[in-house]
């Protein structure tokens, strides 16, 4: 992650603009039910304390006061978003997802190897077997190791940013804090001016009538409203700040969750991998001899099976030959049947030229008929 939050200080600071006098004295404040509204069960009790001494500073009559009252908290907290914003981009988390992967493919890769000779390679030589083995584990291994070393570089990154996360996740509770501070003290404040000082002043401009008093009271009504649209203000930063804190735990999360994956990764399928291919090189070794044996074992019984296929069929073929006439039954046979369907055909052609020419006698007969039926009619 980029930004890092140097000397953290979790402590809630309030503070007035400069031009606003501490020594000034307020009048006393009278609890109404409205007070007893506003939420402060965020706070220890010094810090309400720190609320109501710093609620009797304010002074809403003072225009410089209003417009810089809780901007410092707001700009450290549009500051602090941007910086969380940039860790959150800064993060690579599909470059540690490729690795894993590459780590998977690296593994599989290997084993397809091994699967694509099937049947037929069990009938190359133990010793080059064993060594294509040896040689593509180094290949695989090699890789392996690389891609390793990248993922420990990002677990020990993802740590790190962990740490700072906690770190943002206390200062973001800290802003809240004093954003909370602010809102509280500036409505108990507002509270109190509309009750004794506006309200005096409403009174004594109702009294005397004179446009003084009335401009007076217009003045710090409108103060009033200024200082309740800025506390608006405050409050819809401290919701920012609400929303903040879960943004940055599943961020956290994310990058816990990916911890987790290169740990096992690690510790787990890497080391598993490497006794499987131990195993399977030492399986090897003691199979050769068996290998080898039952290899000349198929060799010696396919030999017999072919003899002795050979054997029986010269021996029945020979006795076959022996038996047979100069002529067999079966040619004789076929010969009378294809004489006779040789003369059925030409008597079937015969007969069909015969019946031919008789239809075509009647059409000739026909036609001439008509001819001379129709020079009739041209003579008539």
């Amino acid at each position: 992650m980029g930004t890092e939050f140097k000397d953290l200080d979790t402590t809630p600071t309030l503070t007035l603009d400069p031009f606003q006098t501490a020594d000034k004295k307020e009048p006393p404040v009278v609890q109404q039910a409205e007070e007893a509204e506003l939420d402060d069960s965020i706070l220890t009790e010094e810090e309400r304390q720190t609320v109501e001494a710093f609620a009797k500073q304010i002074d809403l009559t003072n225009s410089s006061l209003i417009l810089q009252y809780g901007a410092g908290t707001q700009k450290k907290m549009a500051d602090f978003s941007e910086s969380a914003l940039d860790n959150v981009k800064a993060q690579d988390l599909g470059e540690v997802g490729d690795l894993l992967t590459g780590v998977v493919t690296q593994l599989k890769s290997f084993d397809e190897e091994e699967e694509e000779k099937g049947f037929l390679g069990i009938f190359k030589k133990a010793s080059n077997k064993i060594d294509s083995m040896k040689a593509k584990y180094a290949k695989a291994e090699t890789n392996v190791n690389e891609i390793v070393k990248a993922l420990e570089k990002h677990q020990v990154q993802l740590m790190k940013d962990t740490a700072l996360l906690d770190k943002m996740y206390e200062l973001n509770l800290t802003y809240f804090k004093e954003l909370s501070m602010y809102i509280l003290a500036g409505k108990k404040k507002l509270a109190e001016v509309k009750r004794t000082q506006l309200a005096d002043l409403m009174s004594k401009a109702q009294a005397s009538g004179l446009p003084e008093d009335a401009q007076a009271a217009k003045d710090l009504d409108e103060m009033c409203i200024r200082f309740e649209k800025k506390i608006h203000d405050l409050e819809l930063t401290r919701m920012i700040s609400i929303q903040t804190a879960p943004q940055i735990r599943l961020v956290q999360n994310n990058d816990t969750m990916m911890v987790e994956k290169i740990q096992s990764t690690i510790v787990n399928t890497i080391p598993l991998w490497k006794s499987q291919m131990v195993l399977a090189l030492g399986v090897e070794h003691s199979t050769q001899a068996a290998e080898a044996q039952r290899r000349v074992t198929d060799v010696t019984n396919e030999l017999l099976k072919r003899n002795a296929e050979k054997l029986k069929m010269a021996t029945t073929e020979t006795a076959r030959q022996s038996e047979r006439g100069i002529v067999d039954i079966e040619t004789l046979k076929a010969t009378n049947e294809s004489l006779i369907a040789t003369l059925d055909e030409v008597m079937a052609i015969q007969r069909e030229g015969r019946e031919k020419r008789q239809a075509a006698e009647a059409e000739l007969r026909n036609m001439e008929q008509e001819l001379k039926g129709k020079l009739l009619q041209l003579h008539g």
